[in-house]
């Protein structure tokens, strides 16, 4: 399985290996298309796995456009697939963080309603940081 796919639908779902997610949460808001980052996958999967209850991702991949128009970054990691913005509802911040941590993610945003996580060089951001540690 190739990682980019113009359109979330043309993602091969019989070579798909993460039961907990589907093409469409990891395709962009905006055109619809994808990029898989498999490490990514694999760490969202294995936090899935960790917490034992669902996430809501927010934001996955972003295509330019959609990018853009949300304020994110020119570098931003949701461009390559290595970045997930993940709802807090119904979760306990501090054990999602830690979990998140845990399943190897590397870079950390702390938002009021969401925790960004991503594959990128170690770091931190966000007032909000408390209420995840």
């Amino acid at each position: 399985m190739k990682g980019a796919y113009k359109h979330y639908k043309n993602v091969p779902m019989d070579k798909w290996r993460w039961p907990n997610f589907t093409p469409q949460e990891v395709a962009s808001n905006g055109d619809y298309s994808v990029v898989l980052h498999f490490e990514t996958l694999d760490k969202m999967q294995a936090l899935r796995n960790a917490m034992g209850s669902q996430l809501v991702v927010n934001s996955w991949y972003r295509d330019a456009a959609h990018n853009k128009r949300v304020g994110g970054g020119a570098k931003s990691m949701h461009l390559k697939g290595r970045a997930v913005d993940i709802s807090i509802f119904g979760h306990d911040p501090k054990k999602l963080y830690a979990e998140a941590e845990a399943a190897g993610f590397t870079g950390f945003g702390f938002y009021d309603t969401f925790l960004h996580v991503d594959t990128g060089k170690r770091r931190s951001w966000g007032k909000a940081g408390a209420k995840f540690r």
